[in-house]
């Protein structure tokens, strides 16, 4: 595992203060690891604040910019993998190609896609 990737299901739990997310976080910033936030994960998120326990959690993250070859790249693997959801494909491409652990609340339709690819996504769920 290079790093660490979130999903909207760990930014929702970040806003919910919830303690396993927190301390997964404290973990990887101490061991010098930012985790990585897809900027459609954070549109996924962000509902206009005030939100500042997803705040924080922001300030130690890289948010991963969505450019025209990540929104082909998501739009190829909706439709290998038949799905709808490009921010799970966004968040699934990012994740491999960085082999990190994806922090999510919904590991099966991140795994489906996955799955299309033959490999196994690292999933930690909260």
């Amino acid at each position: 595992m290079a790093g660490i990737t979130y999903d909207t299901g760990a930014l929702i739990a970040a806003e919910s203060n919830r303690r396993d997310l927190w301390t997964l976080h404290d973990r990887a910033l101490a061991n010098a690891i930012r985790p990585t936030v897809p900027s459609v994960v954070l549109a996924q998120a962000w509902r206009g604040g005030p939100q500042p326990n997803l705040s924080r959690l922001l300030r130690g993250c890289v948010i991963e910019a969505f450019d025209e070859n990540g929104a082909r790249a998501a739009g190829r693997m909706c439709g290998l993998s038949r799905t709808q959801d490009f921010v799970d494909a966004t968040v699934v491409i990012g994740a491999l190609a960085r082999n990190d652990l994806v922090v999510t609340s919904d590991p099966n339709d991140l795994q489906h896609i996955a799955n299309v690819l033959d490999v196994r996504l690292a999933v930690h769920v909260v």
